[in-house]
């Protein structure tokens, strides 16, 4: 009896005290940190607006509701590495015509995770399929799903590494357990047999186990040059286009454009030689005085000596 009374008693400390003190530590016990950050300037709110104490009660927990969403998007986003947080509300869609805007914006509701299909965005480089990548991940974890983000090359060193530290099977259970794995950049480097292997068999076990979004800047018919191997590839190719939503994003470079754009010279006037600089003015010199005619001078002597004419 007194080790099960010992049990329920209180921590020392929070038997006596003011009731702010016992409610900042039952609340810090409970981990509501919002809640005791705004209990008591909600309360002063509603007692000035004369809200009853279920609405007070119902405001405080909307507000810890949404903090703890918050934070939890946060978690989701660290945990899933991006390396920089994009969203559909910053992509130029006009840049790319030959993206579908409509299939896009259908798969940024994330309904395709709950159906276990597969992403692959397919485009030269420079288009936006990292930005697209990031948005439909970023997407996903405000709506509550668990995302990883690598590159082709980034995973097969991964794989090839736990492999030789004999956590492969542990490495590859992480893999499996995401809702959505993004796979960035397919295509840039070529991969060796051991490592093309690895990655086949990532995409194997996640075979309508989860969805899994790919961008590559080849064709599908370049894919063996990557891959090193046609049945490999063709084995690749079926699962993860089995159930696949496809985004053609052929066009010109986001990156050539800013950098041709801050490279050109700026406009100069019309009429203006492009080489030759504009004409310095003349400044004109000051004139010199005439020299006095000699004959001038005799001709006036002459006259006065001579005088008036009568």
């Amino acid at each position: 009896m007194t080790g099960k009374a010992g049990a329920d008693a209180m921590p020392a400390g929070t038997t006596s005290g003011t009731p702010q003190v016992l409610l900042a530590h039952h609340l810090k016990q409970l981990k509501l940190p919002t809640v005791l950050r705004e209990y008591d300037k909600i309360a002063r709110e509603c007692a000035r607006d004369g809200v009853d104490h279920p609405r007070y009660l119902l405001r405080l927990v909307e507000l810890a509701l949404i903090d703890r969403e918050r934070r939890m998007v946060e978690r989701r986003i660290k945990a899933a590495r991006f390396p920089a947080v994009k969203s559909l509300d910053t992509f130029d869609f006009t840049a790319i015509p030959s993206l579908n805007k409509m299939l896009l914006l259908e798969l940024a509701r994330c309904e395709f995770i709950l159906r276990r299909e597969n992403v692959i965005a397919l485009g030269n480089s420079g288009t936006g399929k990292t930005h697209v990548g990031l948005a439909l991940a970023l997407a996903a974890c405000q709506k509550g799903f668990t995302v990883a983000f690598t590159t082709a090359a980034a995973l097969v060193h991964q794989l090839m590494e736990a492999r030789d530290e004999r956590r492969l099977l542990k490495l590859q259970r992480d893999l499996q357990s995401v809702m959505l794995l993004i796979v960035d950049e397919l295509g840039y480097l070529p991969l060796s047999p051991t490592g093309a292997e690895l990655l086949f068999e990532v995409f194997s076990q996640r075979y309508e186990r989860g969805s899994t979004l790919v961008t590559s800047n080849l064709p599908f018919e370049d894919w063996t040059s990557v891959l090193g191997s046609e049945r490999l590839t063709g084995a690749l190719l079926d699962r993860l286009t089995h159930h696949v939503h496809i985004l053609t994003m052929n066009g010109d470079s986001y990156r050539l454009k800013q950098s041709a754009g801050r490279r050109r010279p700026p406009p100069q006037p019309i009429g203006r030689s492009k080489t030759r600089p504009p004409p310095r003015p003349s400044i004109p010199r000051p004139a010199k005085p005439a020299s006095p005619d000699p004959r001038g001078k005799a001709d006036a002597r002459q006259g006065a000596r001579s005088g008036p004419l009568p």
